[in-house]
């Protein structure tokens, strides 16, 4: 499982609430950097490639993207 400190050297500033449910589902480093290249736009280049995400890699995917587009709608807000 990953640490608080592992995490946010991964994911960098993120807020406690996310920290916490992506840290809920017990990830490994690995699975949490996964996520990472793909929330930073390396979708396309792994896919390509035949490698889908899924698992707990796909979740965190989805939690760090879910804030992103958070963050996005209140900028247009």
């Amino acid at each position: 499982m990953i640490t608080k400190d592992e995490l946010l050297h991964l994911v960098g500033k993120v807020d406690d609430a996310t920290l916490m449910e992506i840290l809920a589902l017990s990830p490994t480093f690995a699975e949490v950097e996964e996520a990472v290249l793909w929330a930073e736009g390396e979708a396309d280049a792994l896919a390509k490639s035949g490698h889908n995400l899924n698992g707990k890699a796909a979740r965190v995917f989805e939690i760090l993207t879910a804030e992103n587009e958070e963050d996005k709608q209140s900028a247009r807000g």
